[in-house]
């Protein structure tokens, strides 16, 4: 346990690389010292059905965030940090209730800042027998030796990639041109399926391997087409994505104005029709009025009360 934690003497777990002593009181930019701090926990249904399922995804969403998106819509806990501060005896306990809870997996949201933590707690629950998958849900804007800490611990990765542009990322996510998100993104996704490969699922449910997740956002800001054709070339057309409509000018979003509508379906129906034209079968899509349905409101003791119970994207 000491070994594993002695990285966050010299915190280097994202491309920021702040070198700060986390175990000794020191915070860097994520604001993370040296303890886990979870906002919130419980069964969630607006994952991709391979994820959510019939009884939901066991999402544990963690406080902070090594990206500052402007548009966030969990900026309540990643733009600050606020949450319950638990050790990593407690986490492997939380994984517990959510398997019993009848969870089909368990959902580390925002877990970089966290990553030597989390495999801590991981390899015990492993130790103990827990029977069902751990998804790495992340912005991808990691290093490939944080990736590194978990393999063999994480089934399922299920990266964001944002942004081609590095000077978009810059402006929308406060990612610095030195440390450029594009990318750092690329690098840790060919990392991920390194390890565990193409999505495998049973029974409809996600048991090992990779999604990739791609927010469209209003006028192309994203460069979309661009990552499409990366997956493409690089990791195959094989590939399991989740192409997100959800946008929504949230946060701080209006002082941008690209930013300031949500997107049109014409947008979204020429991402669909070049997935579909590049020979990718293994797509889910969301419907564009089902943006509401991913606001959560951290103040709230359940952050999703009002939302609809049934995974809001499905495969094409």
């Amino acid at each position: 346990m000491i070994d594993l934690l002695r990285v966050l003497e010299r915190c280097e777990l994202c491309p920021r690389r702040c070198r700060v002593n986390r175990l000794n009181g020191e915070r860097g930019y994520c604001g993370v010292g040296d303890e886990i701090l979870i906002a919130h926990y419980g069964p969630h249904h607006g994952e991709e059905p391979p994820i959510s399922g019939r009884n939901g995804s066991g999402n544990i969403f963690f406080s902070s965030c090594n990206l500052r998106c402007i548009f966030c819509q969990n900026y309540q806990i990643s733009h600050g940090i606020i949450g319950n501060g638990v050790p990593v005896k407690e986490l492997t306990e939380i994984f517990f209730q959510l398997e019993q809870a009848g969870c089909h997996n368990i959902n580390l949201v925002s877990p970089t800042p966290y990553a030597p933590f989390i495999a801590l707690a991981i390899s015990e629950a492993k130790r103990r027998g827990i029977g069902i998958p751990f998804v790495y849900n992340t912005n991808a804007y990691e290093n490939v030796e944080t990736l590194r800490l978990l393999d063999g611990l994480v089934d399922v990765y299920l990266p964001d990639f944002k942004y081609w542009s590095p000077k978009i990322a810059a402006k929308l996510s406060d990612a610095p041109l030195g440390q450029e998100y594009p990318h750092f993104a690329r690098l840790s996704i060919m990392e991920m399926k390194k390890q565990v490969g193409n999505l495998a699922m049973l029974g409809g449910l996600a048991t090992k391997g990779l999604l990739i997740r791609h927010l469209v956002l209003p006028g192309g800001l994203a460069g979309s087409a661009n990552i499409i054709r990366w997956i493409r070339d690089t990791l195959g057309i094989d590939t399991y994505i989740s192409l997100m409509s959800q946008y929504c000018p949230l946060h701080e979003a209006r002082a941008y104005p690209p930013l300031r509508r949500r997107i049109r379906q014409s947008e979204y129906d020429r991402l669909v029709a070049l997935l579909s034209d590049n020979g990718f079968e293994n797509v889910f899509i969301q419907e564009l009025d089902s943006a509401p349905l991913f606001i959560p409101d951290f103040e709230k003791e359940e952050p999703f009360e009002a939302k609809s119970d049934k995974p809001v994207s499905r495969e094409s």
